[in-house]
């Protein structure tokens, strides 16, 4: 086998390789870098007090590229605000990051809702409306089972 030969050869074996790792890539993203995103785990714990402020908490996974969660309804309640927590205190935020091809997690002692206002007192069982309206995704609607005060994911 003559040099040139070899040489074009490990070249376009190279090309190839370098082929197939970017077809690879490309199989994992959305066309457009469009955000693909489900919701996961949603539950509201029961306030503790009647007519009083409760949380909301669930999962947003995303599949295809960025977007960021602006806010948040629900016909159940007259204000849902998005919250984080920190060291000493709870402060409100405008917008939470949806990574690409990542997640937003919304637990206890981090990022969660706010809902306050309830139209009607939840009751354990309950299912009420949170619709979630991403910058980019647009308005995604989940029902949100009312758990008890002390309930905790995969308990």
């Amino acid at each position: 086998m003559s040099r040139s030969f070899r040489r074009t050869a490990l070249a376009g074996a190279g090309v190839a390789a370098l082929l197939a790792a970017g077809a690879g890539v490309v199989a994992y993203q959305s066309a457009d870098g469009a955000p693909r995103l489900t919701v996961a785990d949603p539950y509201i714990p029961l306030p503790a007090t009647p007519g009083g402020m409760g949380a909301g908490y669930l999962t947003v996974r995303n599949e295809g590229g960025a977007d960021r969660l602006v806010g948040v309804s629900s016909p159940a309640a007259g204000s849902v605000t998005l919250h984080r927590s920190t060291e000493t205190t709870m402060e409100e935020v405008g917008a939470m990051e949806v990574p690409a091809k990542g997640v937003l997690d919304l637990a206890r002692g981090g990022a969660h809702l706010m809902i306050m206002d309830w139209a009607k007192q939840p009751a354990l069982g309950d299912e009420l409306e949170l619709d979630l309206q991403f910058a980019k995704a647009g308005r995604v609607v989940v029902k949100v089972p009312v758990k008890p005060l002390t309930y905790r994911p995969g308990s």
